[in-house]
This record gives structure tokens, sequence and C-alpha cells, in this order.
């Protein structure tokens, strides 16, 4: 790790390597990869990584994952992401102020905020280089954050409710389930927690208890209504509660 870091940093344009994921916060076990964030500014020749395997260059993963590459060194995993630190810079600013977006993003259910880029760099461990630091969670975000994803969690929970009066199984459990992480991150904002993905999510947020409910979905339509209640119930939400776009 420390000879594929001093490669990053060599990188024309690098300004910092970090260590992230659960390997900087501390909570990595016996599976667990090694994510390695290279920040650049502009432009970043990524000649170096190419010889190590395929790369994908900025952009290549929207505007806020950006781009990087899943290699093997020494038979270990690693992802390495790459960050434009002028995107990222500007996306931490507006996260200060309680101002953030929601990206449609390749394995994540509830998609990915642009404020995830500002917690990257709250719990990421410097390798080489310099980078700002994020102290705290910003009080403004903790305000701004929780209406907007229940805004999100209440749109779900109503799909679910339609799905499941048709007697769409798979829409009405994939809209609830979507609903389960949208309150999960309010929860987790009400609480100053920097979610960097949704993996721990649900259990950090404190509705592992949900889980349970998603082993009992049944197959007819009036029983599945009642099933979209019960999760509904348990995120906090009553059926009849105030719709934010009435």
């Amino acid at each position: 790790m420390a000879e594929l870091a001093d490669e990053l940093a060599a990188m024309p344009g690098a300004v910092a390597v970090v260590l992230g994921g659960s390997r900087a916060e501390g909570g990595a076990d016996a599976a667990s990869d090694w994510d390695l964030g290279l920040y650049y500014r502009g432009s970043i020749e990524l000649g170096a990584l190419e010889r190590r395997g395929t790369v994908y260059p900025p952009g290549s993963w929207g505007r806020v994952m950006n781009g990087g590459a899943w290699l093997r060194c020494g038979g270990v995993k690693v992802d390495v992401l790459l960050r434009d630190l002028d995107v990222v810079e500007a996306w931490t600013r507006r996260a200060t102020k309680g101002e953030f977006e929601v990206d449609l993003l390749l394995g994540y259910l509830a998609g990915i905020s642009t404020y995830s880029l500002a917690a990257e760099l709250a719990t990421c461990r410097l390798l080489r280089g310099s980078l700002p630091r994020v102290d705290r969670f910003p009080p403004g975000l903790a305000a701004a954050a929780p209406p907007h994803w229940r805004f999100r969690r209440a749109l779900s929970l109503d799909y679910a409710r339609m799905h499941a009066r048709r007697g769409n199984v798979v829409a009405a459990a994939g809209q609830a389930a979507k609903a389960v992480l949208e309150e999960a991150h309010a929860r987790a904002c009400e609480r100053g927690l920097w979610v960097l993905n949704e993996k721990r999510l649900i259990d950090t947020a404190g509705l592992a208890s949900v889980h349970t409910q998603f082993t009992q979905l049944p197959p007819d339509p009036a029983a599945l209504a009642r099933w979209v209640e019960t999760v509904a119930h348990a995120l906090g939400a009553a059926p009849d509660e105030p719709r934010p776009w009435a």
C-alpha cells in the first residue's frame, strides 16, 4: 500500500493520497478491501495507474464518485478513487450552508449525496500531500438534510402503497426499502453522523429491526398494503402524515 501511495502521489496533477472507507474508520474486517483516494486539481496524468490495471478516467462514474480503478496488488483488492479537489471543495462549502443534491449512482438504492465528498474529507486518513480538513458535521446540514430526506421517504412510501394496491410485490418492496434508507439518512444527519455509503447505514441509524419485516412479504394486495404501513410505522411515518407536495 505504501508503494502504491507513493506512485499515486507522484502522478502529475496529484495533490494528496488518502486511506478511506472502513480501514480509515477502524471498522475493517478480514473481508474488507483497501480504499485509496487520489485527489487532484485540474487534470491528472494516469499513465502510471493504467500500467497496474483498467482505469476509469474522471467523469466515468458521475460527478460525485468521479472515476478510479479496481486493482489487485499482491493478492489484495484495492479500490483507487479519483477526486477532483475543486469539485470537492465547492460541494463542501455548500454542505456547510446546508446545501446539497442527490445523484443516481449504480449500487446506491437511495442515491449518493454531494455532501459525501465532505464526509470523505472528514473521515479519511491522509497518507501523502495535504488537504483541507472538515472538523465537524455542519449545523446547517444537520438542520436542512433531515426534511429533505424525509420528503423523499414520504414519496417513496406513497409509491410503495400504490404498487401494493396493484399487487406488485417487487416494486412495493423496492420503494419501501428505498424509504428505509432515506429515513436512515435523515436520522444520521440529525445525529451529526457522516455517511459514506449505504453499507451499514440502516444499523447506524438504529433501524436494524426493520430488516425482519422484509422477510415477511405477503403476495395478496390487501395484505401487502398493510405490510407497507407496518414499514411506514417503523420509520415514524403515519398513513395520514402531511404530504409535503400536497
